[in-house]
């Protein structure tokens, strides 16, 4: 077995805003002007196709952007409009481009938690939901797609959410990894509107797909997707064990959990780690490492 490509991020991507920007015959990229610590330079929505083309993850409803996408779609027939999941800052746009291009709207099935609410539970990202919106078509698993005027793949890979999906070009080797692999920071997974299960199971099957170039929604592309999806399977392994030694260590709270393995991120930062190690936490107690009381104050910790 080869040996593991130590995990390295890429934050030097500066996308010209609204330009497109031809990735390979057939595929565009359009960055949205909607940067932030979540969203790193912006949407990256696509084109794929070329007499005719099928939109993916059309981004905000930002009047800006959504010229910039008329002009690169430049008076071609849209054939439908891909999400890889309804997360508002990619689905936002969706349904007014739809009616705009009179195009179906193609994705994952309706907006869904991963679990059920526990009591006194709330979704922590559910006003970035896109809960009432519908598709025209569900996508399955393994499904070969005309999008525009090619073939791609849907493949579903939950965990950052229940619904999220990556769109396989075969011909070009390329994937369209939505949020599930980015190149400029882990996924932020938030029970129980994500898995830390379901997150791991995909990247293993991604890991396994026959693509090697890979286009997240957010920031640049992944030269070697495989090697960096390997990579950020074992960053989430070592946080797995730095929780379990921070627990060890006498921490019995999510906050001093996060306090001890995150000592000097800036607080938005803290917070997308305070999901995410939730969600760490819930994936330890499934398989009987930790043990975790719950009440209306939050919960406490032990080691199984």
């Amino acid at each position: 077995m080869a040996p593991l490509s130590p995990l390295t991020f890429d934050t030097s991507f500066r996308p010209d805003i609204g330009a497109p920007v031809a990735l390979a015959p057939g595929l565009t990229r359009i960055t949205a002007p909607n940067a932030s610590p979540y969203t790193f330079t912006g949407t990256n929505s696509f084109l794929i196709g070329t007499e005719k083309v099928a939109l993916v993850d059309p981004g905000p409803e930002d009047a800006t952007h959504l010229e910039s996408l008329h002009r690169a779609i430049a008076g071609r027939p849209v054939t439908a409009i891909l999400l890889t999941h309804t997360h508002r800052d990619h689905s936002a746009a969706a349904a007014t481009l739809a009616q705009r291009y009179g195009a179906p709207l193609w994705f994952g099935g309706q907006h869904r938690l991963s679990r059920p609410l526990r009591r006194f539970e709330r979704n922590p990202i559910r006003r970035s939901c896109d809960w009432g919106l519908i598709p025209d078509r569900t996508l399955v698993d393994g499904e070969t797609i005309h999008a525009g005027d090619m073939q791609v793949t849907a493949h579903t890979t939950p965990g950052h959410c229940a619904n999220h999906l990556a769109f396989g070009l075969p011909e070009a080797n390329i994937m369209l990894s939505g949020d599930h692999v980015m190149g400029w920071n882990s996924t932020l997974v938030a029970v129980p509107d994500g898995s830390m299960a379901d997150y791991f199971a995909s990247l293993e099957k991604v890991i396994a797909l026959p693509y090697r170039h890979y286009h997240p929604a957010h920031g640049g592309p992944i030269a070697d997707g495989p090697a960096h999806a390997a990579a950020l399977k074992a960053h989430r392994q070592m946080r797995n064990d730095q929780l379990l030694a921070a627990v060890g260590n006498g921490a019995r709270t999510l906050g001093a959990v996060v306090k001890e393995i995150y000592p000097t991120q800036p607080t938005k930062i803290r917070l997308a780690a305070r999901m995410t190690m939730a969600a760490h936490v819930e994936y330890l107690e499934e398989r009987g490492a930790l043990k975790v009381s719950r009440g209306i104050f939050g919960m406490r910790l032990g080691l199984a």
